[in-house]
């Protein structure tokens, strides 16, 4: 059950916020991906495209005072003009387009809600290192540095004719286009009328977690921190714990790209996977990878590819008597038959003898040749799987399911950087763009 010191939003809700933003000259610059979808070695390059990347704030160093690093970080561009915070709050209209892409949604604060109220649905497990490091980060810096991604039904309601309305009329608050050939708008609406709409049409839907299963796990836990620690306000004045930041898409009007995320065994030669595999699998040997990805995308039913850079092998037609005593009696049909549950819960650890956490199996997010480059170097297996579908993933949320950890990568994903929220109040600083002027040094340690 729901704790009952938190307060309980009474539905959906987006509040206003003042966002913290970027004065500078380039801010395509100082954007980067999600955290998690950021390599070692692409910290560099971000920190060298700009000495203001916000990768300095959501991945700092690697030393035990990373997020104290952090936090001076911030506080220094919010006092030199760097990052300056929004006059009035405002509830932010955000806009991504590009080679088949286009996306709009709604940047606020989000009421938390627990599981159980079936506001805000989660599909995924989540583990517990990287929420221990996320509300390491966020406790420190007290700051929300990149939002999660929310989906929700609009039904063409007020919201969803609010967000094309102003992204058609109205010129943009800021624009940059990334690297990726994306270009990216933001709009403010402080409108008291306008705020009252999307309060009104928002309150009677729900939310599925697209995207940042960990940094709303964190968010819930801060806010369980502060009001174990006496510091709310009171149910009827919520503080800012009580609240996150986040990205809320329609997905009848925007559609979201739900890509794959792969797995690498570095401890698992690929010879010994497949000898292993035969005992439980119908095994196809293809003789390279554009080969064994075109037969993945054409298998029906639970199918894997499994290479190390040269001939792949395609796992399809698990044995029935063995896949159904190997899953979980408790779980819905629909669940079961998910790859990424058959992953988790046959292949991996009846068939492999291992199981899918964050020590043992390394992700690969959407590239399947970067997940194979990574098998041949560490001498293991790439484990290539398809995307599941949109469809699944929401009747499994409505069940009160959740898929295995790390079984979706929706997109496109919000770019990071474009707007930041402080949990503390801070005194208005609204200086003109200063760039790097006043920065701490550039090239801080990567992570």
């Amino acid at each position: 059950m729901a704790n009952p010191e938190l307060p309980v939003p009474d539905g959906l809700v987006l509040r206003p916020f003042r966002g913290v933003r970027f004065a500078v000259d380039d801010l395509a610059e100082v954007t980067s991906p999600p955290y998690d979808l950021i390599a070692e070695n692409d910290v560099r390059e971000l920190l060298d495209s700009h000495p203001n990347n916000v990768v300095r704030l959501i991945l700092p160093g690697a030393d035990r005072h990373r997020y104290a690093e952090a936090r001076e970080v911030l506080g220094s561009w919010l006092s030199s003009g760097v990052l300056v915070v929004d006059a009035a709050p405002a509830v932010y209209v955000y806009e991504q387009t590009g080679q088949g892409v286009l996306q709009r949604g709604l940047i606020g604060d989000v009421g938390l809600a627990a599981p159980e109220q079936r506001v805000i649905l989660p599909h995924e497990d989540v583990m517990p290192g990287p929420v221990a490091d996320r509300l390491a980060l966020m406790r420190t810096t007290e700051a929300n540095l990149e939002p999660i991604f929310l989906l929700y039904e609009g039904r063409g309601g007020a919201a969803t004719r609010l967000v094309d309305r102003v992204a058609a009329t109205r010129p943009p608050l800021t624009e940059a286009e990334t690297r990726d050939g994306v270009r990216h708008r933001l709009w403010a609406v402080t409108d008291p009328a306008e705020l009252s709409e999307l309060d009104d049409d928002l309150r009677g839907r729900s939310a599925l977690i697209a995207d940042g299963h960990h940094r709303y796990a964190t968010y819930r836990a801060l806010q369980a921190e502060h009001h174990a620690a006496g510091s709310h306000t009171g149910r009827d004045e919520p503080g800012p714990w009580d609240f996150g930041l986040a990205l809320l898409v329609d997905v009848e009007a925007y559609p979201p790209d739900l890509k794959a995320i792969h797995r690498v065994i570095p401890d698992l030669p690929l010879g010994e996977a497949v000898a292993r595999a035969r005992g439980a699998w119908q095994v196809h040997e293809h003789a390279d990878l554009a080969k064994g990805l075109a037969a993945l995308e054409e298998a029906t039913g639970p199918a894997f590819l499994l290479s190390d850079g040269g001939p792949t092998h395609l796992l399809t037609d698990p044995d029935p008597c063995q896949l159904e005593h190997a899953m979980p009696a408790d779980r819905s049909a629909r669940w079961s038959a998910l790859n990424t549950s058959v992953l988790a819960e046959f292949l991996l650890p009846k068939v492999w003898g291992m199981q899918d956490d964050e020590h043992s199996v390394r992700i690969v997010h959407h590239d399947p040749e970067a997940a194979v480059r990574l098998a041949r170097d560490s001498g293991g297996t790439a484990v290539l799987l398809n995307p599941l579908a949109v469809d699944d993933v929401l009747a499994v949320a409505a069940q009160n399911e959740r898929v295995p950890r790390k079984s979706t990568s929706f997109g496109p994903k919000p770019r990071t950087g474009l707007i930041l929220r402080l949990l503390t109040a801070q005194p208005d600083r609204r200086p003109e763009p200063s760039g790097e002027d006043g920065s701490p040094p550039p090239g801080g340690p990567p992570r």
